[in-house]
């Protein structure tokens, strides 16, 4: 894919990709990689008969709010932070 992070205080926010759309880059990858081409042949094949190029991103809505509001800990922009000592709100 292509891709790109995007970066605020050295905090990353945002990461997107487009996707890798040429067929015949495709098959090449998959053989360097060890995978039988014909297990991924209608994703290929979509590409080579009109799917139209897409990508997008997602957005680290939280470390947005943490790094607006100068918090020094994300859990403080969560409603209901989780981690290994609390999995319930």
């Amino acid at each position: 894919s292509n891709s790109f992070d995007v970066f605020i205080r050295g905090e990353e926010i945002i990461s997107g990709a487009q996707r890798v759309h040429i067929p015949n880059v495709l098959e090449k990858r998959a053989g360097e990689c060890g995978i039988d081409v014909n297990t991924i042949k209608t994703y290929v094949d979509s590409f080579r008969y009109g799917a139209p190029l897409h990508g997008g991103f997602g957005v680290g809505l939280e470390r947005v709010v943490m790094l607006f509001c100068a918090l020094n800990n994300i859990r403080k922009t969560s409603m209901f932070p989780r981690d290994p000592q609390r999995l319930a709100p």
